[in-house]
């Protein structure tokens, strides 16, 4: 059994910011669990072409800025360089190859288990697993019966393997959009949506969005509530939405059902259809903590702004609007993090 002061369930983004910061609040021993073959996260399974919105010197972890032009706009695998580099860099012990699987605590001790059956053991712990192990399908009938293809967004990788079908991205958020634009030269593509898709521009009067967000501390706002009401928005500096155009990529309200052969629309129209893609988002995905008492109903994590307020020595990390707009962020989780190791570390002395 190893112990350490603090435990981290996770080596993504979020994961790896709060091990760097943990040494400033009192926690020397840290451990990071990470159940992929290296650090990362989620970054190495996105798609290939997944290119951020924010500048690379709004991208940043804490410590070590983003390589390269500041106003360029990192790709998939410039990130995953970047954590790689930043992993390689910190004290923190990291454990790759450890899947959690349950969480308890006792006698004012966590006891961290892995798949493999090692344990360990810590004062406090903070699960940085995020969402991306739970990919969110909406239940539509006839997907069952339906005989094309259906995949989320966590499964797709190039447009290449769907040429020449029918295809239908469903969701209206950036990775939507993306996925999108690029099947379009390649395969007769919709998008299907809830609601008409919303566009924000990358670079309104001349200034990237993100200088915008830092300049009026909206990205740091701490309106938590009024933030998850906004709608999905997609920050396009253009290239997205005359892809869309030029490909002739039509939007449509969402289909009502699937058929054996393809989707019945809104207007009762049935149209055959080869392969489904959903960019539906994900929902939380903290399992390990089942039986802890730290998690509601639906298994999601009651806490304020990433504080357990159910079980002392408990926090997380990367949710989304966890305490601001930009907490499930590169450049937002140093935040959230450091405000969360502050509080920690007060339960822990």
């Amino acid at each position: 059994m190893e112990h350490a002061d603090l435990i981290v369930i996770g080596g993504g983004q979020s994961g790896l910011a709060t091990a760097a910061l943990a040494p400033r609040y009192g926690f020397t021993r840290v451990l990071v669990l990470e159940s992929a073959k290296e650090p990362g996260g989620a970054w190495p399974r996105y798609y290939d072409s997944l290119t951020l919105f924010s500048p690379a010197r709004y991208s940043a972890l804490p410590g070590m800025r983003f390589p390269g032009n500041p106003d360029r706009y990192p790709r998939r695998d410039d990130v995953v360089a970047y954590l790689r580099t930043y992993a390689g860099r910190l004290s923190a012990s990291i454990r790759p190859s450890t899947t959690v699987t349950s969480v308890t605590r006792k006698g004012g001790v966590w006891r961290v288990r892995s798949k493999d059956g090692r344990e360990f053991t810590a004062a406090a712990v903070v699960a940085a697993t995020g969402d991306f192990g739970a990919p969110f399908l909406p239940e539509i009938p006839g997907r069952t019966e339906f005989g094309g293809r259906v995949l989320h967004a966590a499964d797709y990788r190039s447009p290449h393997v769907f040429a020449g079908q029918r295809v239908i991205v469903v969701g209206g958020g950036n990775s939507a959009i993306q996925i999108a634009a690029e099947l379009g030269p390649l395969a007769s593509t919709t998008l299907a949506t809830r609601r008409p898709v919303a566009w924000t521009p990358q670079r309104p009067l001349g200034r990237d969005l993100h200088w915008w967000l830092k300049h009026t501390r909206f990205d740091i706002a701490p309106i938590r509530r009024l933030l998850a009401k906004i709608p999905v928005s997609v920050i396009d500096d253009g290239t997205c939405r005359s892809a869309l155009d030029r490909h002739g990529v039509d939007r449509r309200a969402m289909f009502n059902a699937f058929t054996t052969d393809g989707v019945l629309w809104a207007d009762g129209t049935h149209e055959p259809v080869e392969t489904a893609v959903f960019a539906t988002g994900y929902r939380p995905a903290f399992g390990y903590l089942t039986g802890s008492g730290a998690l509601d109903g639906t298994g999601a994590p009651l806490h304020h702004g990433g504080l357990s307020t159910m079980v002392e020595g408990l926090g997380f990390v990367g949710m989304e609007f966890q305490r601001s707009f930009s907490s499930k962020t590169l450049r937002g989780v140093g935040r959230d993090a450091a405000w969360l190791l502050h509080r920690l570390s007060a339960v822990r002395r």
